[in-house]
């Protein structure tokens, strides 16, 4: 009798897991979009950085606050 139960409880688990991996297959993929983000250059060094990591300072931008003290070059 123990058998017997064990063995429907192993087969109802293979029945679950098949039963949910069709389930995935079934899904469309969720695209996963990005925007694209400007990129700006510092002043300082000529780093390429995202517009949204850089520090704007009197027109300009940088990459580093030490790049921003120093200034322009």
């Amino acid at each position: 009798m123990i058998k017997i139960l064990l063995l429907l409880a192993i087969a109802f688990l293979v029945w679950g897991v098949l039963r949910g991996y069709q389930r995935s297959l079934r899904r469309p993929p969720v695209p996963r979009q990005r925007e694209a983000e400007d990129m700006v250059k510092c002043a300082q060094c000529g780093v390429n950085l995202p517009r949204s990591e850089a520090i704007y300072s009197g027109g300009s931008f940088f990459c580093t606050p030490e790049h921003q003290r120093l200034g322009k070059k």
